[in-house]
């Protein structure tokens, strides 16, 4: 039996996407499900467009998500792991060469002179003919003699591989099932080298995946009318052909393909809005796949001992942020105290930074405070929203805000009024949620007040907000002085504002 060998192999040219993120994860999961081998490979190629930042931030990017490959390329002073490097395309550039020299001299391939402008006349012309696309074959057979008169000219040949005209390309796809691709509708012999003998996508990946014994090629639906043309170049290049699995397309919630233009696709942004990996893996592995159970909260260990390629679903997976924000949430409650405390304290940073609050909170005050926030928490940069009121010295919510729906200015004095005074008497010594709500619900009953009415003003002059933890929680973790002292801020603001109206 061939030994099981997959590979992730993201161009460097923009940050971890969600859809490379997720093949990572599906070959991953199939790898260690399998025994097999996952290999991390950088297609970088395109020298224009690659950059080491958005290498850093693909490879932070998998370690984050818990995804470790067992080859790969030497990241700083590290040297690459694995026996079928190099595993960086730019050092593999010889190899592309001798590949294309082989298919040149078996004929399967030849060097085409035609120039940008004569292949765009071309394509003109097939269009206003109402004929799909395709290369014509102008140079398939051209005489050494002509030849050499169009590098006379000047002109620097690209190389292109022939496809056979009227054959059916079949393969028994591990998600989609039989597919068959008529050669004749991959638009015409292939470019696998530019004029200045870079190698272009769809040669690289072949004789990559070739000489490293890539057993299993797993990747997005996109790719599938390529498949016909790869198999096609492991044929000639007389390369064993792997097996395909074609992951359907992740979707935006209106069912159109998630774009970098119109969709939040950058795994990064996820990160910094506070999802962590543990919930965003588990979220990764159902867009596309489920367990056939009930079960959503999965573990990558429980993924690794689940996954199946075979169950793989055929159609595209919606992306649900509301579903990844309760996956979230679920993880979050998840995690131990000191585990919280330690992923929570960069975002209270952050809110520090941005001058949201005006000091960060102790970890003694910020394990007081697991109690109201674990539960509550979507994601980890919610915590500022959170908690925030907490950690700055004033708040001034504008008056309207104080004032509940169903009451106005003066009813709103009153009622703060008498609920401070209510308060006062609870005292510091029995400062605690379930001292201090009794009284105030006796003071509903003795003046015919509605609990959202009051509450809601006293959450506003105390937070600023209108949306933190139980009211009462939120007093407590406030503490005596400073609930009795927003209070009075806000009774005399109120006051000032009627009496100017």
């Amino acid at each position: 039996m061939t030994a099981i060998r997959v590979r992730i192999a993201p161009s460097p040219t923009g940050p971890l996407h969600l859809g490379t993120a997720r093949t990572a994860l599906f070959n991953y999961l199939f790898a260690r499900h399998t025994g097999g081998t996952f290999i991390f490979r950088l297609e970088d190629t395109d020298q224009a467009r690659s950059t080491v930042a958005f290498e850093r931030e693909i490879l932070d990017g998998l370690h984050w998500l818990g995804m470790e490959w067992d080859e790969g390329p030497g990241i700083g002073d590290e040297p690459e792991r694995g026996s079928y490097g190099p595993y960086r395309q730019m050092q593999r550039l010889g190899r592309y060469t001798e590949a294309a020299d082989r298919l040149l001299e078996q004929d399967k391939a030849y060097h085409c002179y035609c120039t940008p402008e004569e292949l765009e006349a071309e394509r003109n012309r097939q269009e206003a003919t109402h004929q799909a696309p395709r290369y014509n074959g102008r140079c398939a057979h051209l005489t050494a003699a002509e030849r050499a008169a169009l590098e006379a000219e000047g002109r620097k040949p690209v190389v292109r591989f022939r496809i056979p005209a009227n054959r059916t390309i079949a393969f028994d796809d591990i998600v989609r099932g039989h597919v068959e691709i008529d050669t004749n509708a991959l638009g015409g012999d292939l470019v696998i080298l530019r004029s200045d003998a870079t190698p272009l996508y769809h040669f690289t990946v072949v004789v990559d995946d070739a000489a490293m014994a890539i057993s299993h090629v797993i990747r997005g639906e996109d790719h599938l009318s390529n498949t016909p043309k790869h198999i096609l170049l492991f044929e000639a290049l007389g390369s064993a052909v792997p097996q395909f699995g074609h992951l359907p397309l992740i979707l935006n919630p209106d069912r159109t393909k998630m774009s970098k233009r119109k969709s939040e696709t950058a795994v990064a942004d996820y990160r910094a809005q506070g999802f962590i990996p543990e919930a965003f893996v588990n979220y990764l592995a159902l867009l596309g796949w489920s367990t056939g159970t009930e079960e959503e909260i999965l573990s990558m260990a429980e993924l690794i001992e689940r996954f199946d390629l075979s169950t793989v679903n055929k159609a595209g997976a919606v992306f649900d942020r509301e579903r990844l924000e309760w996956l979230n949430g679920q993880w979050i409650r998840r995690l131990t105290a000191d585990e919280l405390i330690d992923r929570l304290r960069p975002f209270m940073e952050a809110e520090l930074a941005a001058g949201r609050i005006d000091w960060l909170p102790s970890e003694g005050e910020m394990r007081a405070l697991l109690p109201v926030v674990q539960e509550r928490l979507p994601t980890l940069s919610a915590v500022g929203e959170l908690i925030g009121f907490l950690f700055v010295k004033e708040v001034e919510p504008e008056p309207a805000l104080i004032v509940p729906k169903r009451w106005d200015m003066p009813t709103t004095v009153a009622g703060l009024t008498a609920a401070r005074h209510t308060i006062a008497e609870v005292g510091r010594v029995s400062w605690e949620a379930d001292e201090i709500e009794p009284p105030l619900r006796r003071l509903l009953e003795d003046r015919g007040w509605k609990a959202g009415d009051l509450f809601m003003a006293i959450r506003v002059a105390v937070t600023g907000r209108t949306a933190t933890p139980p009211l009462f929680d939120t007093m407590v973790a406030l503490g005596y002085e400073r609930t009795l002292a927003r209070l009075d801020r806000a009774i005399e603001r109120l006051g000032a504002q009627a009496a100017t109206s």
